[in-house]
Formats: structure tokens, sequence, C-alpha cells
């Protein structure tokens, strides 16, 4: 659920009318609402206080600094895959002992910052890593926990591209290779292993994968508890799905009813990495009609966002529910298909396509509906296109949390002082 509703045939956040945030601030436009991403987050909270788990907001999802201390603030940590990242959960105020650090491809210069915070822990993705983070350890004289991030092979029923738990992706270590490092772990020794650590893709609305890949894991906790081997954290990740169009995802509560029995079996603190499922349908992003195009076989409404505001309709092919500022009462005849697209300069730049909608004209305003998760955070320069400004809205109180983008921006680290004569150039 959203706080984006009509209002006497106007769209509003909270008690704020979009149309107004789109004449004062001009569009492209992201706005948020804080209830609405504080409210997803409590129930989170709620549905799974019997273990009190560390929340660990996934900050790739929408990475605004705003966003990220409105959940701090509510007791959330952060789980950050970058330097970038990292340097974000410092400036909005996150406790270093509730930020957890996954990727693939760190660099020493990230791993070795994010010792010298004194983060909670590392998710290790792989054997090499692992040896890595223990030689800039040993040699900044530190003992650092890690968590092994544990790729349990399941299908998790989501698109492709955002698949992270079978074993042809780039993510995790296999159990077997886990356990001779779990065997081994006195051999690194700046070191200590603390936990496991899975996640196995993005916007999944079954109950499934979860539970067979907590399943995979406790049954791997209480074989290595045989051998020895304790451990005091499992960080079960995120990827909870909302609803874009026809989904019917699980709610917080459903999905805590279906995964604690299992969860309270290990004995351990649980960690989970919600980014999605708190923020998705917290924003939407707002675009101005420029043109409408017809052609012999198609109608295009144009508007002045496109794939660089906005890249996964392009990139995944994903669905959002585009609604106008202004709601009328349309008469079915009255309806047209069109493809909503923008202003770059590709045939991928689309927010829809044959979408069915009421009559719109030159200067009205479209919401493009859940957005975010990944719709800012995602977007570029592209075609040298200045971002979008975002604000948040709390009731009828509006905050600027972005200002947008001027040309200047977009040259503000490129330099013209070099002389092509020393480039062995000819004119």
């Amino acid at each position: 659920m959203h706080d984006f509703k009509y209002k006497r045939n106007c769209l509003y956040c909270e008690d704020v009318r979009v149309l107004d945030l789109a004449r004062r601030f001009g569009t492209p436009l992201y706005v948020y609402s804080y209830k609405t991403l504080t409210d997803h987050f409590l129930k989170l909270k709620t549905a799974f206080e019997e273990i009190r788990p560390l929340i660990c907001y996934s900050v790739k999802a929408n990475s605004n600094l705003a966003i990220l201390k409105a959940l701090v603030d509510k007791g959330a940590g952060l789980d950050v895959v970058s330097g970038g990242e990292l340097f974000r959960a410092k400036k909005a105020g996150c406790p270093a002992k509730k930020i957890v650090y996954a990727s693939v491809g760190k660099t020493d210069y990230e791993i070795e910052t994010a010792i010298k915070m004194g983060i909670l822990f590392f998710n290790v993705e792989s054997l090499p890593e692992l040896t890595n983070i223990n030689r800039i350890a040993k040699r900044i004289n530190r003992t650092v926990n890690i968590a092994i991030r544990i790729n349990p092979d399941v299908e998790p029923k989501t698109h492709k591209f955002i698949t992270t738990g079978k074993l042809t992706n780039k993510f995790g270590i296999d159990f077997k290779t886990a356990e001779d490092i779990l065997s081994k772990s006195k051999d690194f020794s700046n070191i200590s292993i603390k936990g496991l650590h899975i996640h196995i893709g993005s916007q999944i609305t079954e109950s499934a994968p979860f539970i067979a890949a907590v399943t995979k894991i406790v049954n791997f906790i209480e074989k290595i508890k045989g051998k020895g081997i304790n451990l005091e954290y499992l960080n079960i990740g995120g990827g909870l799905g909302i609803i874009y169009d026809k989904e019917t995802p699980q709610t917080a509560k459903e999905f805590a009813g279906k995964i604690l029995p299992t969860l309270k079996k290990t004995g351990l603190k649980i960690i989970m990495e919600p980014g999605r499922f708190i923020v998705g349908n917290a924003g939407i992003l707002v675009a101005r009609v420029l043109y409408i195009k017809s052609t012999p076989i198609k109608k295009f409404i144009i508007v002045d966002g496109g794939m660089n505001d906005l890249i996964r309709p392009s990139l995944y092919g994903a669905y959002h529910t585009i609604l106008p500022l202004l709601a009328s009462k349309t008469k079915p005849q009255a309806m047209g298909k069109y493809d909503v697209v923008g202003p770059i300069c590709e045939s991928g730049d689309f927010f829809a396509k044959d979408r069915v909608l009421p009559p719109v004209k030159e200067g009205d305003f479209l919401a493009i509906m859940s957005t975010g998760a990944y719709g800012f955070s995602m977007s570029s320069n592209y075609n040298s296109r200045p971002r979008a400004a975002e604000v948040l809205v709390s009731r009828n109180k509006i905050f600027t949390i972005r200002k947008r983008e001027g040309y200047n921006n977009l040259i503000y680290n490129e330099l013209t002082s070099f002389n092509p004569a020393f480039c062995g150039m000819r004119g």
C-alpha cells in the first residue's frame, strides 16, 4: 500500500497535490511519501518483533541521504555495496555496527576504509576476497568480522537480471567451498567468521523460494554445528516483492508467519536486507506531456522524462502503472492505446508500450508509479540530460531532498586544458 491517492480527482501525496509539486519544482520530478517509506519499514520490524532482527535497508534501492536518515532514525541499519554507499551511510548517521557490506568486487581502498570505520561485518563473496580482506586487516593490525555469502542454488522466480541465488550467477559461495573455508578458519589470522549470508534475488513475490533457501542454509548450519563450528549471525538478505501491476506479493506479516519458525530454530541473531519492499511504492516519477504523436500504426505520448531518469522499463521490460495527475471520468470508448516514450535518442527509451490510457494533451502531467526503488539511484546523465529533482512529503510539509541538476553539473569535473600538439595530433 502507499499514500498516493486521488482526492477530488487530483492525485495527492499524503496531504499535498502532486500537481502543485510539478508546477513548483518542474519535471521530471521524483516525489516520495515519508509515511509510506517509514510505515513499510515498521511493518517489517513489527512482523519480526519476536526475534528482533537487525533490518539493514539496502542502500542501492534508493540512496538519497534524506531517505537513509529517515530510516536510520527509525532504527534501521544499512546494507551497502560500495565505498560510495558506505560514505553515504556515514553521512546519514548510521552507526558503524549497523552496517553490513556486500559486493563481489570490493577494492582494497574500500575494504580498508570499512575496516577502519568498524562496520559490523563484510558479506564475503569468494575465497580470493576473503584472503584479501585478511591480508589488509593484518597489514593494519585489525581483526575483521565477516559473514560468508552462500549461493544456495535456488530458483527465485523473478527476472533473470535480478536473480542472484543460482550457481550460474556471480554471487556467493557454494556450500562445499563454504564448508572448506569454515573448517580452515584458523588459517585466516585476522578474520573472525561470524555468520552466513544469503540473498537470492529481487522482486520475489512468492514465499517458496525464500523457504527453500532458508531451509537449505539451516540444514547447513546444523551440519557444521556437528563439526564444532558455531556462528552468531544469519543474514537472510532481502528481495521481497511489491505491487507494480497485478502481482500479489506476501505482506510482511505473511512472510514472517512462514519463515519465523525456521529462523527461530537456528538460535542465531537474524539480519534482513530489504530495499524495494520499503521504498518501492514510496516514490513516483512525474513527467510532463510534450507532444502527442500519431503514425499510421501507433500513437505516442512523448514526455519530458526519459530512460536516463527511469531505466527499469528499458532494462528489464518492467511494468509501472501510469496515472494522470488530474483524473476524469473517461468513457471506455474514449480510452486510447499509446506508447509512453521520452526524448532520448534510443528506441529503448520508453515507459510503457501499447498502454491503454485516458486522453491527455500537451502540458498535462503523468505520474509513473512505484518508482521509489531503482529509479533515481539508477538514473544517469545520458544525452547530457541533468538529473531530476527529488522531494519528500510528510503530511502537508514539503522538503527538497535533491536539487535539480543544471548544465554546469554536467561538466563539473571535465577539463579542456590540453594541447593537441602534445598528443601527437594534427589538425
